[in-house]
């Protein structure tokens, strides 16, 4: 299981830190409510598909905390982001995306009863200095941005925190495609009543444009968001919360190498910065191993 969680993590970072890129193209020939129920959209019907058999296993005091889940942990935050992405770069956003694990530590040890070990505050501690310099060098370079929409990323990571605390406590004994094909079976309507009030059926003609972005954000539902999640659910279930969210350390550096290609600057410190989050998942991953061998020697 050791080895199985750090290849679901590089997994995840590699997808999800491709989706900031994702978005930036989609919101080229969408509107942010556009993008956000296409995602939704393009995820359900896969999810769906895939995973009919586990949504007839699940009973009615599951369904409850699906429907919890699912807000939390993919509607509101997908509509975060696209809104974020029409002010501030891809790659800040996904740096900002990194205060995940200091909000799971501290909604965990302060509603959900979780473990915090000094290893892990260190960890998180220095997996946000690295965040913090990244931030700061991405200012520098960039001081036209709206920081303000910036507040809409730190909302996404809080209702992620709630969410993966969530998913640890309270639905353990579902499966993760039953809970990634439940959340996205819930959310499917809503997305669906955002998208016709959207304004998108009114387009005439669908330009080149817009189709371009419709198979970006595709590809965002279908493995960005449905086949993540369903890894991520999995990596909840095998590791706890803190490590789980490591990833959104992992993700700037991904999203960064996207943003260059991209035209976006890469400086000297940022790349600093990313070998200091790097540091900080080891040192929370390594806190759960020394627990371990102090337990064995007792």
């Amino acid at each position: 299981m050791k080895n199985i969680k750090w290849i679901y993590l590089i997994i995840l970072s590699i997808v999800w830190g491709s989706s900031f890129i994702l978005i930036k193209k989609a919101l080229v020939g969408l509107s942010p409510l556009q993008v956000g129920s296409f995602r939704i959209i393009f995820a359900a019907l896969f999810l769906i598909f895939v995973g009919f058999r586990s949504l007839m296993k699940l009973n009615g005091k599951q369904w409850k905390w699906i429907v919890i889940s699912g807000f939390l942990g993919s509607f509101f935050p997908v509509y975060f982001f696209a809104f974020a992405e029409t002010e501030i770069d891809s790659a800040i956003a996904s740096i900002l995306n990194a205060t995940t694990p200091l909000l799971t530590l501290i909604v965990g040890a302060a509603f959900f009863r979780a473990v915090v070990t000094q290893n892990k505050i260190t960890g998180v501690i220095i997996g946000l200095l690295g965040t913090f310099g990244l931030i700061l060098s991405g200012a520098s370079i960039n001081p036209d941005q709206n920081y303000f929409y910036s507040l809409l990323v730190i909302m996404a990571t809080a209702c992620y925190a709630v969410n993966v605390n969530i998913l640890k406590t309270k639905m353990s004994d579902i499966s993760p495609l039953g809970i990634t094909a439940g959340n996205f079976f819930v959310l499917l309507f809503p997305a669906l009543l955002i998208l016709y009030f959207s304004g998108f059926f009114e387009l005439e003609p669908i330009t080149t444009k817009v189709e371009l972005s419709l198979v970006y954000v595709g590809i965002l539902g279908v493995i960005g968001t449905g086949v993540a999640m369903i890894i991520f659910n999995k990596l909840i279930q095998i590791s706890d919360p803190v490590f789980t969210t490591s990833v959104t350390y992992t993700i700037p550096v991904v999203a960064l190498g996207w943003g260059m290609l991209d035209g976006e600057v890469f400086s000297f410190w940022q790349l600093i910065s990313a070998l200091v989050i790097l540091l900080g998942v080891f040192i929370v991953n390594r806190s759960r191993n020394i627990i371990g061998r102090r337990n064995n020697t007792k």
